[in-house]
């Protein structure tokens, strides 16, 4: 129970801060929204030149696209505070006041900050995902969406995990921003079919850095039928061990913790 009275507070202040600040929130979600736009417009370029990529047609590459976004975006509105754990806060000392509350450090961070400009990541995404629906005549049934709720989820829960392990490692190096960012940078393959890449990008994003499973491999049961245990259950059991590794890490790294600063 005091976790979730912490969690309303912590909910509340955040939602008072974006009234405070409209501004920049809607400067922030504008500046992702554009952003896409931009990536939009060059995939179409791409297509007014070729009719299939791969034999993906122009509109399932923007439902993969804008799939990718949405569990982006949820890792982006809860999780954010992460990368301020691998850039400065170890390194400057200031994650000591995370070991004084009677939470979990790590909840802690990730209470600490509700990052509300990602809505413009999520809802373009869902936009795209609608838009690509209906020229696409997809229809969906009750578990096929259930399915698609699934696979959302648990590809947040991906890029929260690998989000995790990049932030736990400043624990031992003080700053890990870079390395992280190498890391979350794979996520941007999961915005195109797995099979335009070479057979070594493709394991690793598939199974070493499982960002296919955020994307990728979800859309390929939407769109072509594929198998929903190794679409859809692998992107639960990649969420699941990588989130599972992530946790190890974590407590491995807050154990070597040692209070630093300039």
């Amino acid at each position: 129970m005091r976790f979730f009275r912490l969690y309303k507070t912590f909910v509340i202040q955040h939602i008072k801060k974006l009234m405070e600040y409209r501004v920049d929130f809607l400067t922030g979600a504008m500046s992702f929204f554009i952003n896409q736009v931009t990536n939009i417009v060059f995939i179409g370029i791409i297509f007014s030149q070729i009719p299939k990529l791969q034999g993906y047609l122009f509109y399932e590459i923007i439902f993969i696209y804008g799939f990718s976004l949405i569990p982006k975006g949820l890792d982006h509105l809860f999780t954010d505070n992460l990368w301020k754990v691998a850039w400065f806060v170890v390194r400057k000392g200031d994650f000591d006041r995370y070991l004084t509350r009677p939470i979990s450090p790590l909840m802690h961070v990730i209470m600490e900050t509700i990052q509300f400009d990602a809505l413009g990541e999520f809802i373009m995404g869902v936009i795209l995902v609608v838009t690509a629906s209906v020229k696409l005549s997809l229809s969906y049934t009750p578990v096929s969406l259930c399915l698609m709720m699934i696979a959302m989820v648990f590809g947040a829960l991906i890029f929260t995990a690998i989000k995790i392990i990049g932030a736990a490692i400043a624990f031992w190096i003080k700053q890990s921003g870079s390395i992280l960012q190498i890391f979350y940078c794979m996520s941007d393959f999961a915005r195109y079919p797995a099979t335009i890449y070479s057979s070594g990008v493709r394991n690793i994003i598939t199974y070493v850095i499982p960002f296919a499973f955020t994307a990728y491999y979800p859309c390929s049961y939407i769109l072509r039928g594929n198998g929903p245990l190794f679409c859809i259950g692998g992107v639960v059991a990649a969420a699941v061990v990588l989130l599972a590794v992530s946790l190890v890490v974590w407590s491995q790294g807050l154990s070597a913790y040692e209070s630093a600063g300039s």
